[in-house]
């Protein structure tokens, strides 16, 4: 069977979740479906936005920041990654298994993260 994606959401780190969270909702008119201090998702039409806290504030300075990250959903997780693998990806730590699911976060062949989500 092959392996299916579809779009999850694009990630955006922030030094201040709830702020970019207002920024987007009373800018753009995204829709806020979760707001906490580390973490928000907002959506607007089919296209979903996701905000983390950045982990520090070397890596805003260092402009890696300002990358994004894509997730996608998968059916299969490990077939996934050895595609993605075999045309030149990098797997950034171990394949981990939550409670929700199996997650893996790859760096692609141009050094962009992705995001790869395997629901339980």
């Amino acid at each position: 069977m092959a392996a299916t994606a579809s779009f999850r959401w694009i990630l955006r780190l922030h030094k201040d979740v709830p702020k970019a969270a207002r920024f987007y909702a009373q800018g753009l008119d995204f829709t806020v479906d979760v707001c906490t201090l580390r973490w928000a998702e907002l959506k607007s039409g089919p296209l979903k936005l996701a905000l983390m806290q950045c982990p520090n504030d070397h890596v805003m300075q260092k402009g890696m920041g300002n990358s994004s990250l894509l997730s996608f959903t998968v059916t299969d997780i490990n077939q996934s990654v050895t595609k993605l693998m075999a045309l030149g990806a990098e797997l950034d730590g171990p394949i981990k298994y939550e409670i929700h699911g199996k997650v893996a976060s790859m760096c692609c062949i141009d050094g962009h993260m992705l995001g790869l989500y395997e629901p339980a």
